[in-house]
């Protein structure tokens, strides 16, 4: 144990070594990153490239049953549930993460969400031969609530594992998964692989494997020390999974901040969305999720990505190339994902959103641009390609990952679920809302649509810079009382006990409020 009479010196250097990326920390990050994240990648992008082959069964299978052919009207209809079951589950399977994370823990909630996903892999593998197109757009809604959970409760599940001067660059790794799962979605999607008349089922079924591979591995890993202590009040557990998690006996001085976190949230008890919505001592963490979850999917990546094989393809790249082009730009994304997980705790989480954000404005400003200009300057096709690589860069390095990041860190153990439940709601329903309006907004405006995507960068960007604080190397409770200035609320400290909440009447808690304090 530490003495209150070593030097500080003496106390960096215990810093230092409880900072180091052990090896039970770096594999259950990396087997709860690929059983869960992996799969919302690699299903976000799987039925891309078999989508012929895919409609071709739809159609062939109705005509099998009604004995005529399927009209375009009615398949379109069915392909566009296809695709938008996905995103419509991770609403909903965000609105399971409160509950579950709550009573079944998050390595819990982890281990049953699998179940999701191998029961969707089995359905989804089997509908060829079962001859029923139902049975996959049943399949896609389950792995989109699976990946609606996953996408909320690995982030938290590390962010809560990790010690504070690794939790940005563990807290990226999801993240860094999710475009991994893409790449192999694309790579396994290629004609001469998977993404064939044969082969599509193969690649639809695959996604169970990562799901049982979790299934069998996490069970011997610890549990959230914050879960167990906070929430669940084993203090010996918890000692035990930060003893395992650190590799060292000396946990004490995460105990004691774990310790005067629960003190502050004793007459606060477990947040409810609701009660999040309307807590004043939350309200800027609360709006700067909604505003960085909304920024990161309306800001326009899904569009380019779409846009990307006409502009490849504008630039006189062949049609049958395109496929390989698109392989390139995935890779690109998880090459600077990975580049942001070594960069996170130098620059810090500010920076990179900024960047990310700014790259991202102007990317879209100068395509806009480009594409307009392409039918008679002829290099505008290459500097359409040049933006689009340059897009991909910067939502690579700081909107994609760092959100889910801040999310962790800017709420306490009592609000965390609940924030997730809203940042991941947010998100889902971004997501659905750009795959249902870009069509019509191309329809309607052309590439004047990708404006509307750098105004909503431009006004994240400044969004950010005014009201998100830089979290980099703060404990939770650091960052609270940082956001507390912000909210106009006071944090009593007594003893190194935070006596923050005052009761009234209901169970329900407030703060005191500073008129005096500044924004």
């Amino acid at each position: 144990m530490k003495l209150k009479g070593e030097n500080q010196e003496s106390s960096d250097s215990s810093e230092g070594a409880k900072g180091k990326m052990t090896i039970p920390l770096a594999l259950v990050a990396l087997i709860s990153a690929f059983g869960s994240s992996f799969q919302y990648g690699y299903n976000v992008s799987v039925i891309n490239s078999p989508a012929p082959y895919m409609q071709d069964f739809y159609n062939q299978t109705y005509l099998d049953r009604t004995g005529v052919p399927m009209n375009s009207g009615f398949q379109t209809l069915l392909w566009s549930l296809t695709v938008s079951m996905f995103p419509l589950g991770g609403f909903f399977g965000s609105l399971m993460v409160w509950p579950l994370v709550n009573n079944c823990g998050r390595k819990g909630t982890l281990l049953i969400n699998n179940l999701f996903s191998i029961t969707a892999a089995v359905l989804m593998g089997t509908s060829e031969i079962a001859k029923t197109f139902e049975v996959i757009i049943l399949s896609r809604a389950i792995m989109g609530i699976y990946a609606g959970l996953a996408s909320n409760v690995v982030p938290m599940f590390l962010g809560e594992m990790s010690p504070k001067n690794l939790r940005g660059a563990i807290g990226i790794i999801p993240q860094l998964f999710i475009t991994l799962g893409i790449l192999v979605a694309q790579i396994l999607g290629l004609h001469s692989i998977l993404g064939n008349a044969k082969g599509w089922p193969v690649l639809l079924g695959l996604t169970g494997i990562p799901s049982l591979i979790q299934l069998l591995t996490l069970p011997f890993f610890p549990e959230s020390p914050r879960y167990l202590l906070i929430q669940k009040g084993n203090e010996e557990q918890a000692r035990q999974a930060l003893q395992r998690l650190r590799g060292w006996d000396d946990v004490d001085d995460e105990i004691e901040e774990m310790f005067q976190e629960d003190q502050s949230e004793k007459e606060e008890g477990q947040f409810s969305v609701l009660s999040l919505c309307t807590f004043r001592g939350l309200r800027w963490q609360l709006i700067s999720i909604i505003v960085m979850m909304m920024g990161q999917q309306l800001s326009g990546v899904n569009a380019v990505f779409y846009y990307a094989d006409r502009i490849f393809e504008s630039a006189g790249v062949h049609s049958g190339s395109i496929q390989y082009v698109t392989v390139s730009i995935g890779a690109i994304n998880v090459v600077m994902t990975l580049l942001a997980v070594f960069i996170v705790e130098s620059l810090g989480r500010r920076i990179l959103l900024l960047a990310g954000f700014v790259l991202c404005c102007a990317s879209c400003a100068l395509l806009t641009l480009a594409l307009n200009l392409q039918p008679t300057v002829s290099w505008m096709s290459y500097l359409s390609i040049g933006c689009v690589i340059v897009y991909i860069i910067g939502h690579a390095l700081g909107p994609s990952p760092i959100p889910a990041v801040m999310i962790t860190e800017m709420f306490l153990q009592s609000s965390r679920p609940a924030a997730f439940m809203v940042g991941g709601s947010v998100h889902w329903l971004s997501n659905f809302t750009v795959g249902l309006v870009f069509l019509y907004m191309e329809a309607g405006l052309g590439p004047y649509s990708f404006l509307i995507f750098c105004a909503i960068c431009l006004a994240t960007v400044v969004y950010i810079f005014f009201i998100v604080p830089e979290t980099k190397n703060k404990t939770f409770m650091e960052i609270n009382r940082i956001m507390a200035k912000r909210n106009k609320v006071e944090i009593q400290e007594d003893k190194e006990e935070l006596k923050d909440f005052c009761s009234v009447p209901g169970g329900q808690a407030e703060r005191k409020d500073i008129s005096s304090s500044k924004m």
